[in-house]
């Protein structure tokens, strides 16, 4: 029977739709939203294409200055040209800091490539870090396992610290450590049967598939499977052995471990006992692989403590964590050893004495009190030789994000960045100890731009969280699991096994390396239109302030007047340290 031509066009059709489904979801591997929504995902990018257009129908998203900055970190992170002409999209919108340019430039090869920062020099194993740039606290159980690996991997091959974040040190920090030993590694080799069924999935399919299959054909239905690290060289599954002797452990860091910054919060997670309390064998042992530790005594969006959903507490998490799987997970408000200023430095000159390496500590400024009773502590320790102060602070900013972070305090508790690391700054100048103290910034930081303002208003040392996220794979759908009873469609913030298989592991941690290298190379860039050789040559007076109303500013003491004398007024019952 003879088909119309309508019927011969709808079986192309379909035939072509059908093609085109299988393409995006098993072929490319181009756009991780394609895999798990094949066809429709597609609409996305036609919306993004028509974006500017269409500008005018469309509220402008305000909340991260400029869509240009968000397209900034996309190109950096695939290492594309990140030029636009004529002139910004969407401008930065007033009042705004502006950089002092120089009439003489420099090349950027005249400008020096030394980025490192030390912290804890009096310590006996201070950490000199290679960048100025980490990336910020995020928890496995918050970020898939897989998305964890991104992260760690980028971290190893850009060169630059990792932040645990509240959960710990898991086995996903040790995705790139494989010259291990039996000593401190618990190790699981498959059959050789099974080894060439994952050689199998391998050639047919995907490296993702067939670690997969390898993994339930070895473990079968242990719940702790997904605590396993596979070593795909040598088909052997490993993980470390928390339970061997100190004595079993690495004298020195092995040289095939990112940098990382282990991060103790109220929950303790990763240097705990079964009962929650401090566990200082642990602690010295996780403290093995990590190069400093960070105290989270508070978060700019989290001021009641982390919580981490029941839907995120797999067998795996809950064996980091030492709590019981699929029940929500809540940090205390408070850090337990942290009732005083006093008992805090106490905590961490005990921190200090385990590990012989700096630790530091996670606050939120909302005014000079917040800052001023640990600049008067550790202005005394150091007058009266005692060693146990911080040897770093961070600050966070108010404008810090979460995926389960109430948003009544999101953008409602503490100062932005900026203010906070002058308010800092200054106090820490005042007080005689800024020599003996680093500052590190933390919030909103996304843009080499943003670097270089946080940079001259004080920071030795910046924490960025949101670019490394976006630079990870991150559409921003606010799609993040948790609370929302939402997967997050990239497979990067979720436990969802479905989504977390199709995630990109390695090419995402290409993209998080590309992102770090842009960062420093356009800072160098930056630095050269200023004319400075070196990044430790940034100060306020390297930049000018315009106002709302358009006038320019050129004395910055002038422009944070107003925010050093928050809290001075404590002649009333409102302020808590006067």
């Amino acid at each position: 029977m003879e088909l119309t031509f309508w019927e011969d066009f709808g079986i192309v059709f379909v035939v072509i739709i059908i093609a085109w489904y299988i393409h995006d979801k098993y072929v490319q591997r181009e756009h991780q939203l394609l895999v798990n929504y094949p066809i429709i995902g597609r609409l996305r990018y036609l919306f993004e294409e028509v974006r500017e257009p269409f500008r005018q129908y469309f509220g402008d998203e305000k909340f991260y200055e400029s869509k240009d900055k968000l397209d900034w970190v996309y190109k950096a992170a695939r290492d594309v040209p990140n030029y636009a002409s004529f002139s910004p999209a969407q401008p930065i919108p007033k009042p705004k800091f502006m950089i002092r340019h120089a009439n003489i430039v420099l090349n950027d090869d005249e400008v020096e490539n030394d980025f490192k920062v030390t912290f804890g020099e009096a310590r006996e194993k201070p950490f000199t870090a290679k960048s100025i740039i980490a990336r910020s606290a995020m928890s496995d159980g918050s970020i898939s396992p897989e998305g964890t690996r991104a992260f760690v991997q980028g971290s190893y091959i850009g060169k630059f610290p990792i932040n645990s974040g509240e959960g710990g040190v898991t086995s996903n920090f040790f995705v790139t450590h494989q010259n291990y030993s039996k000593d401190y590694m618990t190790i699981v080799e498959g059959t050789a049967f099974q080894k060439k069924v994952k050689d199998f999935f391998d050639f047919f399919f995907n490296g993702a598939i067939a670690t997969d299959v390898y993994r339930r054909l070895v473990f079968g239905k242990d719940l702790e499977a997904e605590t396993y690290m596979l070593d795909t060289k040598n088909k052997i599954f490993y993980r470390p052995n928390w339970d061997a002797p100190l004595e079993n452990f690495p004298k020195d860091i092995p040289s095939d471990m990112p940098d990382i910054v282990f991060q103790i919060s109220s929950g303790l997670y990763g240097a705990r006992d079964k009962s929650g309390k401090f566990d200082p064998d642990r602690y010295q042992k996780v403290m093995k692989f990590c190069q400093m530790t960070e105290i989270k005594i508070a978060q700019g969006a989290k001021q009641t403590g982390g919580k981490l959903s029941g839907a995120k507490v797999t067998p795996a998490i809950a064996y980091y964590r030492n709590v019981e799987a699929y029940k929500d997970v809540f940090s205390p408000n408070r850090f337990p050893y942290a009732n005083t200023i006093e008992e805090l430095f106490d905590f961490i000159g005990k921190l200090q004495e385990l590990s012989q390496k700096p630790v530091g500590l996670k606050i939120v400024i909302s005014d000079i009190e917040n800052i001023e009773p640990y600049a008067k502590e550790i202005k005394r320790r150091i007058d009266a030789k005692i060693s146990a102060y911080p040897d770093y602070i961070t600050v966070d900013a108010g404008s810090g994000g979460s995926a389960t972070a109430p948003i009544e305090m999101m953008e409602r508790v503490g100062l932005n960045v900026r203010d906070s690391v002058y308010l800092v700054n200054k106090v820490l100048i005042d007080y005689g100890i800024r020599d003996k103290v680093k500052l590190v910034a933390s919030g909103k930081i996304l843009t080499p731009d943003d670097i270089i303002i946080v940079k001259c208003l004080g920071a030795d040392f910046l924490q960025i969280a949101r670019g490394f996220m976006m630079s990870a794979g991150c559409i921003r759908a606010r799609y993040c699991s948790g609370t929302t009873g939402r997967a997050c469609p990239v497979g990067l913030a979720t436990q969802d096994k479905s989504k977390r298989r199709k995630y990109f592991v390695f090419r995402h941690a290409n993209y998080v390396a590309n992102y770090h290298k842009n960062l420093l190379k356009n800072v160098k860039g930056l630095l050269a239109i200023m004319g400075l050789k070196n990044v430790n040559q940034l100060n306020k007076h390297k930049l000018l302030f315009v106002d709302k109303d358009s006038r320019v500013h050129d004395n910055i003491d002038e422009v944070f007047k107003r925010q050093l004398d928050l809290g001075k007024d404590m002649e009333d019952d409102y302020h808590e340290f006067r």
